[in-house]
């Protein structure tokens, strides 16, 4: 009489209920996929079995649920997609855990320090480098430089009852000399502002003057007449010399060239001022649409975050953006093949397949959703009952046993 059979039993369960209780004990644990395990039966030649071993742990790589955190630098991963980390040999590792942060070098990292890794930016302005090899990324504290303006828009809604002004009586100073007043903000190479203000003075009827004046600069930086048709629509910006007469050649359907002079040893900028969509119409009062204009002044950045396309963005204090980086993901053929390396992250082996390299939303690789992280897929409910189904399997091959000895003490006592 053989109790192996009901050993093996009692082995096969003690190791179904370490993997339900590791399952149990990493419910909370982001990017955490569950396991189940299979059995095989043992024969020997015989038609009576030899009980039963563990064939294998098989992974779960279903979704977790998404969680939100609000915090930048977490981001829940969603579909066949990996996390692709390295270590400070180079070692490449994948994981589904997006609880990220900065190491003491500004290296993006998990929770155990291995690197995140991506695409970086490079480049004025910043742009991602996607045909690159995928590096660590880090964090720059570097400054954003300043950016001297080069073109503006402004849409200007000039009332056609306006009264005509006589223009050779023009001042600055002197409200009743001008019909309308706009400023607008720019830059010169330095990052130092600028005060462009615009005065707009009627001077018969669908014509319009502008004296442009730099107020930070205090000088003049170009008169400009504005034409329109009966229908109150702009036909033609034109610059004007000294004497009030427009330049020759210098007609445009409405585009003002302005040259911004530089102050602090600046150097001063050439600014394209367009006035496309500007209207003479009976409004009633003159008003000017937001202007824009792609100059900044120097920034030192003040936060970052990970978006749902896996880039970086940076904020800076000059309240303008910057590309950062942009993490890219892994995914392989079969993932179940992966080999479990703990602390979170898996391995590649001859079963999974080589990775596939890409970016989020793209092809196999998943999507990203920032502010948030991937729960465990650990369903707690069916866990529970596996557990009662094992705890029962586990007490069956015992009482297998106590039978078992029960009938050899029988025979050992017949006389």
């Amino acid at each position: 009489m053989s109790f192996s059979q009901a050993v093996s039993g009692l082995g096969a369960a003690s190791s179904n209920l370490d993997v339900i209780g590791n399952n149990i004990a990493n419910s909370a644990t982001a990017g955490f996929k569950s396991s189940t395990i299979a059995f095989a039966d043992m024969f020997a030649g015989s038609n009576v079995g030899l009980g039963t071993k563990v064939a294998a742990v098989i992974q779960n790589f279903n979704d977790g649920s998404t969680t939100t955190t609000s915090r930048g630098l977490d981001v829940a991963l969603s579909g066949n997609g990996f996390f692709r980390l390295t270590n400070s040999a180079g070692a490449v590792s994948y994981s589904r855990n997006g609880q990220f942060t900065l190491d003491q070098n500004r290296n993006l990292v998990n929770t155990q320090g291995l690197n995140v890794t991506g695409y970086p930016a490079s480049g004025v302005p910043p742009t991602i480098q996607t045909g690159a090899n995928p590096v660590a990324i880090k964090i720059p504290t570097t400054q954003m430089p300043a950016n001297a303006t080069t073109t503006a828009n402004q849409v200007a809604k000039l009332n056609s009852t306006s009264a005509v002004l006589d223009d050779t009586k023009f001042s600055a100073t002197d409200p009743t000399t001008y019909s309308a007043k706009n400023t607008i903000t720019m830059y010169d190479t330095q990052g130092n502002s600028h005060s462009l203000d615009l005065y707009f003075v009627k001077t018969a009827d669908n014509t319009w003057k502008i004296h442009g004046i730099d107020s930070t600069a205090g000088s003049n930086v170009g008169n400009y007449q504005m034409s329109y048709n009966a229908n109150g629509q702009l036909t033609g910006v034109s610059s004007l010399d000294a004497t009030g007469n427009v330049v020759a050649g210098s007609t445009t359907a409405s585009t003002a060239t302005v040259t911004i002079p530089g102050v602090n040893g600046a150097n001063g900028t050439t600014v394209a001022l367009n006035f496309v969509g500007s209207l003479q119409q009976n409004t009633g009062a003159t008003t000017f649409g937001n202007a824009t204009q792609n100059g900044y002044a120097p920034g030192d950045l003040t936060s970052y975050a990970i978006n749902n396309d896996g880039t970086i963005t940076g904020s800076y204090s000059n309240q303008r953006t910057q590309l950062l980086g942009q993490i890219v993901l892994a995914s392989f053929s079969n993932p179940e093949g992966l080999k479990s390396q703990g602390d979170n992250v898996w391995a590649e082996t001859n079963a999974s397949g080589q990775a596939a390299v890409g970016l989020a939303n793209t092809g196999t690789f998943g999507s990203l959703t920032a502010g948030a992280l991937e729960s465990s897929n650990v369903d707690m409910s069916k866990e529970l009952v596996n557990m009662i189904v094992a705890q029962r399997n586990y007490q069956a091959n015992a009482q297998t046993i106590k039978t078992q000895d029960q009938i050899l003490n029988t025979l050992v006592n017949l006389r």
